[in-house]
């Protein structure tokens, strides 16, 4: 009777104490999951006013600073900044010091010139691995940027990064997708601060290289990708 007795009253304290923690608990879950939804939107408004001009090459990302411009505390800026790090737009200098990368010249005309045979190479790779479905709705992006009044450097440029998107998300190969895309990042912090817009050219190359996925055609898009980046090198060489 004694044992039945403290076997009861044990259950009955468990029962109670899983019912004390339950709500810490999901005030747990909810503070986790604010913390990420404000690093996530400080990194989407950093990544953003980077692709916009807002922040030149050399320029210095002060946490403070814009913590206060995006009314949210520094700990989300730190880690958007620290991912924005990761993905080759900014570079560390000291213990907290951020700037955005200056990419020279140089440095812009030799990553496009090993982007051409790897990014080549993705497509061949990607061909036939890309539904129709997301060839059709990248294509339809495409075709309203191509109309948008005003001009929107930002579209054009979601809209370049989903057409590449495409084959190199589906190219098989993790260590070449990587690659590519770090020196996407690079190319794209120089074509950022020196381009004029090559909405035209790069809409035309873009629906070749949408047309050669639609087919599965591995050859075509080997071809229209290596073209695409060959255009924009010698783009680079006109007009600087």
């Amino acid at each position: 009777m004694y044992v039945k007795k403290l076997s009861n009253l044990i259950r009955t304290a468990s029962k109670k104490s899983e019912a004390e923690a339950r709500p810490l608990s999901l005030l747990n879950d909810y503070t986790v999951s604010l913390a990420d939804t404000l690093a996530e939107k400080a990194y989407a408004d950093l990544s953003r006013m980077i692709h916009q001009r807002d922040f030149k090459g050399g320029q210095q990302l002060v946490e403070l600073r814009l913590a206060q411009q995006l009314g949210i505390s520094r700990t989300p800026i730190r880690q958007a900044l620290r991912r924005l790090e990761g993905e080759g737009l900014l570079q560390k200098s000291g213990s907290r010091h951020y700037f955005v990368r200056r990419v020279e010249l140089q440095e812009y005309l030799h990553s496009l010139k090993v982007r051409e045979i790897l990014e080549a190479e993705a497509a061949h790779a990607a061909a036939g691995n890309v539904s129709e479905k997301n060839i059709q709705n990248v294509w339809k992006n495409l075709k309203t940027v191509e109309t948008q009044q005003p001009y929107s450097m930002l579209s054009h440029w979601q809209s370049d990064e989903e057409v590449h998107g495409l084959f190199i998300d589906a190219c098989p190969n993790r260590v070449l997708r990587e690659v590519i895309r770090s020196l996407r990042a690079t190319t794209k912090l120089f074509e950022i601060e020196n381009l004029s817009e090559r909405l035209e050219p790069d809409s035309r190359q873009h629906e070749t290289i949408l047309t050669s996925l639609l087919n599965e055609d591995k050859e075509a898009a080997r071809v229209a990708v290596k073209d695409h980046i060959k255009s924009l090198y010698k783009f680079a060489l006109i007009v600087l």
